[in-house]
């Protein structure tokens, strides 16, 4: 799987992108409705882990609309999300603070492939090989 998430901890993040280039939707907000020009990074907020209304947003982001910038996961991010999240379209994800990145990352490696198609890779697994 090429597409990769990168971890990042609640506790030691810091954004390096200029505030002009960043955008954050609101769980209730359509992606479809928002003005993405000029727009670098779209931080999708996870109020609480059972919340799944961003991983919508992520997938009309990235496969329907075509967004190509980073989309951050951000709020109660727990390492459990982390393929689902990479199966969506997001790119970036900050774990809460008490998550584990060596964890996040051993988990992600752990699956390098799927059956099915997703947000990132299209083609079902079948269709490749």
């Amino acid at each position: 799987m090429s597409h990769t998430l990168q971890l990042f901890s609640a506790d030691t993040f810091a954004p390096t992108e200029a505030q002009a280039q960043r955008l954050t939707l609101p769980n209730d907000a359509d992606p479809r409705e928002a003005d993405l020009t000029g727009i670098s990074v779209i931080e999708l907020h996870f109020p609480k882990f059972s919340d799944g209304r961003a991983f919508s947003q992520a997938f009309l982001l990235h496969r329907r609309l075509g967004f190509s910038g980073q989309i951050r996961a951000t709020g109660d991010v727990l390492i459990d999300q982390l393929v689902q999240m990479q199966r969506s379209g997001f790119t970036q994800a900050v774990l809460r603070a008490d998550q584990n990145l060596a964890h996040g990352q051993a988990l992600l490696a752990h699956y390098p492939a799927f059956y099915q198609g997703d947000a990132v890779h299209i083609a079902p697994h079948f269709v490749a090989a």
